[in-house]
């Protein structure tokens, strides 16, 4: 006897809600229902963009310690729920389950940044203006306030935590947020919305509408939602902001990693350590992570100790099932995801590239794969692949290394395997990326840092306390006639 999917209910301005309709959410591993979801009207999203204008003072002037326990609650029962959550983000995304719970370990630290964040956030800063005459008696204080209601739109490769990386910081803040969780895995988002309805949030503060695609244009273009917020690709995230050039965007978008082993990392430990962690993490969550390794860059002087450990450490990856807890690599999102990897690597092939290891799909899967000899000019060199696939090159010395990492239209991560502190910094001033991890791969993201990229990356920062600068802007109070 099998059991009746449960039909999710949607979030609309703090309360739960069901539409007209409703969608299915399937599994990519065997196509099984997993859920169905209510879909919102357009009233119903009307309601919710009215509310979240409508509260936007009252929310900013909640005091701190009652936001910080919302979000303090908020960490705790995702903690509480870990194992039933992650199974949930297995089943709609296809991710293994030993990462879907990594995802929940890191949305519970994501509210718990937040609620200290909260805590102190807008403590303002002083400054004497006597440093000239004219300022005589006079005293600025900083302090931040909210741009306006944030549109946050999420992806589907974390469906959990890149949620909480719209919400939480929103919450902390005092700023309304209509988050919009990706259609192909609405459920994890729909949880947040669950345990948000348990605090004493002021009604209006927080949606979680599953609206389709296509309904997104209406809800950007709305004049009450001055601040976005959007997960996803360049093509739709430069869209997004061409289409509404006077509003606040915060674009986090593709990347094409690169992890660069430079000629001093030479011992064997070195070499298997890159390579595990290369291999580990050109296919972790299927390679659908924009900081996941696609390019390696290694020094002649190590590239024909490191290939073949890369090599034998990518055909260890256990492929499978992704609720089998001993399974890395689970499948893409969907076939149709699977069967672009798969033309894309074919193309490369034809064109001269070497296939050392995988070039095979099985419905949404893609086999882990490793390739050299990739042309420049290949989609797979130019383009961010979203799938378990790295190329392999060769090249002399640390300049000719860089060039490589920066011979990219992305800017978003890179890994540098060095012992060299001084060619650290010099990794530092000369990548052109967001973000530069010494001693290990691109793909290593602490939720409190500044995370964003440069180029066709994206523009402005997520990482809790980032996030919520970017959702607020300075005011200046002047006092005048004090005697300083």
């Amino acid at each position: 006897m099998t059991s009746t999917p449960v039909t999710h209910a949607f979030w609309l301005a703090g309360r739960q809600a069901t539409g007209e309709t409703t969608f299915d959410v399937t599994s990519p591993w065997d196509g099984r229902l997993v859920g169905k979801v209510g879909v919102p009207t357009e009233d119903q999203v009307e309601e919710a963009v009215a509310a979240a204008y409508a509260v936007r003072d009252e929310f900013a002037a909640t005091p701190a310690h009652v936001r910080a326990a919302a979000l303090d609650h908020v960490s705790r029962r995702l903690a509480e729920r870990t194992e039933e959550i992650a199974q949930l983000i297995s089943a709609e995304n296809g991710k293994p389950i030993k990462w879907a719970r990594g995802e929940v370990g890191r949305a519970v630290s994501v509210f718990r940044f937040a609620a200290e964040e909260a805590r102190r956030f807008n403590g303002g800063e002083a400054q004497r203006l006597d440093t000239d005459l004219g300022g005589q008696g006079r005293l600025a204080l900083t302090r931040r306030f909210p741009k306006g209601v944030v549109l946050g739109i999420a992806p589907f490769n974390f469906p959990l935590n890149l949620c909480a990386h719209k919400i939480a910081p929103a919450i902390a803040a005092g700023v309304p947020i209509v988050l919009k969780p990706a259609p192909a895995t609405p459920l994890s988002g729909l949880v947040i919305g669950e345990l948000l309805a348990e605090t004493d949030l002021p009604a209006g503060s927080w949606s979680v509408l599953p609206v389709a695609n296509d309904r997104m244009p209406a809800l950007v273009q709305d004049p009450r939602l001055p601040v976005i917020s959007f997960t996803g690709s360049e093509k739709v995230g430069y869209a997004i902001m061409d289409s509404v050039p006077r509003k606040h965007c915060t674009l986090e978008l593709g990347g094409n990693g690169a992890a660069v082993v430079l000629g001093d990392y030479t011992s064997d430990a070195d070499l298997d350590w890159a390579a595990t962690r290369i291999a580990t993490f050109s296919n972790y969550q299927g390679g659908q992570s924009c900081i996941s390794v696609q390019r390696v860059i290694a020094d002649a002087s190590v590239y024909d100790r490191l290939l073949p450990r890369i090599v034998a450490a990518v055909e260890a990856q256990v492929t499978g099932d992704p609720a089998d807890g001993a399974t890395d690599v689970g499948p893409l999102v969907s076939e149709d995801a699977a069967k672009r990897v798969e033309a894309w690597v074919d193309e490369a092939v034809a064109a001269g590239a070497n296939l050392l290891a995988g070039g095979k799909r099985d419905g949404a899967s893609y086999a882990p794969t490793v390739l050299t000899d990739v042309p420049a000019d290949a989609t797979i060199s130019c383009e961010e692949v979203f799938g378990p696939v790295l190329t392999v090159r060769k090249v002399d010395g640390e300049a000719e290394a860089f060039a490589a990492v920066n011979d990219s239209k992305y800017g978003l991560q890179a890994g540098v395997f060095t012992h060299d502190l001084q060619a650290a910094f010099r990794a530092h001033r000369a990548l052109e990326v967001g973000g530069v991890v010494i001693g290990d791969v691109p793909s290593y993201r602490a939720d409190q840092m500044p995370y964003g990229g440069v180029k066709q990356s994206g523009v402005g920062r997520e990482g809790v306390r980032f996030a919520m600068d970017d959702y607020t802007y300075e005011r200046v109070l002047v006092l005048t006639g004090l005697a300083l």
